[in-house]
Order: C-alpha cells, then structure tokens, then sequence
C-alpha cells in the first residue's frame, strides 16, 4: 500500500510547510511538518488553519481526486484547466496530478514538488528536464488563458517553458468577449487614475509574444500584459492567498458563502485601516464600472511581510454590464447584489457586518463616489475603452442611486 502512496513537499519560497499525501484508496491527506507547526514566527500559509493562542488548525479531509479548498484553489479553473490537462494527458479532475505537474509556479509563494520518485497509473509522467517541456505555466488561477512572461529588453514578452523567472503574466483574448483584454486595460488605467493601487499593465500584440503555443500564434487581437504583484523585481516570490482560501471554500462556491462584509471584517481584524480603506475604494469602483465579477477570488492578501497579511493590488476589473445583460454584484453587499439597490446605507449595514466603524466606511465611500466618477468623466474618451462599452458604464451609471445625489 504506502509503495504506491504518492506525496508532495509543500513549501513557501524554501520553507518546508508539510506534505499532502495521496493514499492508495485515492484519501488525499495534507500534514504540517512538525517544525514548521512549532515554529510561532512561522510565515503564515493561510488564514484558514488559524487557530487560537498561535496554534494551527488542519482541516485536512479530502477525498476523491480533490484537494482540500487551500490546494484545490491554487489550480486554474475552466478552460484554462482543460487546456493545462489536455496537454499534460491527466484528467482534469485530478487535482493531485495537476498540482504535482504545475508545482513550480503557483499563485504566490507555495511550491510543491514530488518527494522521491513519482509515479502514477496515468498516462504521465513529471520530467524535471526543462528542455522536454511545452509553455504550460499559468499565473493567477482563472478562467482566461494566461501564461508566466518574462519581460524582454526590446520590449516584448516570452512565455517561460519552466515556470522560472515569469514576472508578468499575458491574458490572451477571449473567444467569448469581444476586445477583452482591451477593456480590461483601460479600466486599471481608470483604476490608477482614480488613486486605486493597480499593478502595472500593457497592451501588445499577441503575435509579438514569444514562446506561445502554436494554436495561439496566429491570434491577431492584442493580449493583456500584467505585472506580477506576486514577484519581486529580480524574480523572488511573495506569499499571496485569495479569499476562497481564507474561507476555506472551493472555487464553484466563489459567488457563494460568503459576502462583501466578510472580506471587509478580515481586512480590518488583520489590517486595519489601510487595507480596509482600499477594500471599499474597490468596491465603490466596481459598482459605478457594473463590475459583476469580484468573487471572492478577485480579492486576494498579500503577504510581503510573512505574517501581516495586507489587500493585494487590484486585478480582473472588467465591466460585466458591458458583456451580460442584467448583471449583478458578485456577492451581497449590505443585503442586496443588485447595482441599483447600492445605497451609502447599504455600505453602512456591511460596515456593521464587518465589524468595522461605520463612520470611516461612510466617510472613504463617499469620497471614493466623488473620485471614481468624476475620473471617469473626465478621462472615459482617454483611456483607449472600447466604444460600446464606454456607452454601456454611461448607461449604468445613470441607474445608480449612489450617483443620483451628486
């Protein structure tokens, strides 16, 4: 039995966290090692095994071909799973076969590699031969495709092979939605304007990125280039958790279980005002924009010091209103998800949710109303925003009744 168990290292940058173990009776079972367990300046590997008095609690359960939420959530999702599973020939349910394969570069600092040597029934196998490898890295778990890039000194970009030294990521064009990666752009453009912490972010030609799979090459639209908020300038690599790992939900329950007020409490109990602040800075921007997609994988800590964990840059602010008719909020805000039912009180109640003072979440949101749209009014034609969707945020923004007392 345990010659066919198969187990991974797991560690943040070079700290040995533990092991996730996977059993012949297919139990799936993560362990901390023992010195990281004792160690109270330990880096902090999610908030989700927090416990009380500086101990840690492992809700280590999983069964089947998953990973428990913490591990399941550093997978990509969707398409971009299928796509990363067909290449490697490993179903794409098989979530200990994907992390072993896509160890190297996750989300953040985490790494898992292969203790001793791997083996599996599939038809796959792990080669440590970067030479052998095809471009499969991804960056931030999501539905887009998207890829690790390093950036080049004649300003172009090139997929790593390895998942080594990527500090951009590239977010190819959607099939699905028209000129993406160009609203994408504009709206972190908007963001940055509006004084919303936003990672620095570019257009190129998606025929100009070298290292590209070959059915990519002929795309003729521009792709999004972002910087890597998750690696340091020479190519280190900061800890990072989204909120579906705080919670400890699984991805298909991002929209679920949870609620904008949730968020805000951890980022006053951990933060305080700073990260807090931002929080409903965001929050204020993705109502006015008829963002209907900030789940709880769209808002992520950061923790460039290993135990204070503080709200990331901003990323993923796409106007939805402009691609799905009718859309809503990701989550509930103070009681409602729709757009046209956000009030100032309805920020005052998810205050009193959260456990955060009412009067600071009144005051920033009020002020952030004012900012974010007085920005938009003066940079919409300037920001190189589609048309149609320009037209679609004006048309929004007339039904907001955070916008109506202006």
């Amino acid at each position: 039995m345990f010659g066919r168990t198969h187990i991974l290292n797991v560690s943040i940058n070079e700290r040995v966290v533990g092991t996730i173990t996977r059993l012949i009776d297919e139990t799936i079972i993560f362990a901390f090692d023992p010195d990281y367990e004792a160690d109270l300046n330990r880096p902090i590997l999610s908030l989700s095994f927090k416990g009380s008095m500086g101990t840690l609690v492992n809700r280590r359960a999983a069964t089947g071909t998953r990973l428990s939420p913490f591990f399941s959530n550093l997978l990509p999702e969707g398409h971009l799973r299928d796509y990363l599973a067909s290449k490697l020939k490993i179903n794409a349910s098989r979530e200990f076969l994907l992390l072993a394969a896509l160890g190297l570069d996750l989300p953040g600092a985490v790494v898992a590699q292969p203790w001793g040597e791997f083996s599996s029934g599939e038809n796959w196998s792990h080669s440590t031969n970067s030479h052998d490898r095809t471009p499969l890295r991804f960056s931030l778990a999501g539905v887009q495709l998207k890829f690790s890039a390093i950036a080049e000194s004649k300003g172009t970009f090139t997929i790593t092979a390895n998942g080594a030294g990527g500090s951009w990521i590239v977010k190819l064009p959607s099939e699905r939605y028209l000129q993406l990666p160009e609203t994408e752009f504009a709206m972190l453009k908007l963001a940055r304007l509006a004084g919303i912490t936003v990672p620095e972010c570019q257009l190129v030609p998606t025929s100009s990125i070298e290292g590209l799979p070959n059915e990519f090459k002929n795309i003729v639209a521009d792709s999004l280039a972002v910087r890597r908020f998750d690696r340091t300038e020479n190519g280190g690599r900061i800890h990072m958790e989204d909120f579906a790992q705080v919670y400890g939900l699984y991805p298909q329950d991002k929209y679920e279980k949870a609620g904008y007020s949730h968020i805000g409490r951890v980022l006053w109990a951990e933060d305080g005002e700073d990260s807090y602040c931002e929080f409903i800075r965001r929050l204020v921007f993705s109502v006015i924009i008829g963002n209907g997609d900030m789940h709880l994988k769209n808002w992520s800590l950061l923790y460039q010091n290993p135990q204070e964990p503080k709200l990331s840059p901003g990323y993923d602010f796409v106007p939805t209103i402009a691609y799905i008719e009718d859309d809503t909020l990701a989550l509930n805000l103070g009681g409602t998800k729709r757009f046209d039912e956000v009030t100032i009180d309805k920020f005052r109640k998810m205050a009193i949710q959260a456990k955060a003072p009412e009067k600071l979440t009144v005051r920033i949101a009020n002020a952030a109303i004012e900012a974010i749209y007085d920005t938009w009014l003066k940079n919409r034609f300037d920001i190189s925003l589609p048309v149609d969707t320009g037209r679609h945020i004006d048309n929004h923004a007339k039904n907001l009744p955070l916008l109506k007392l202006r």
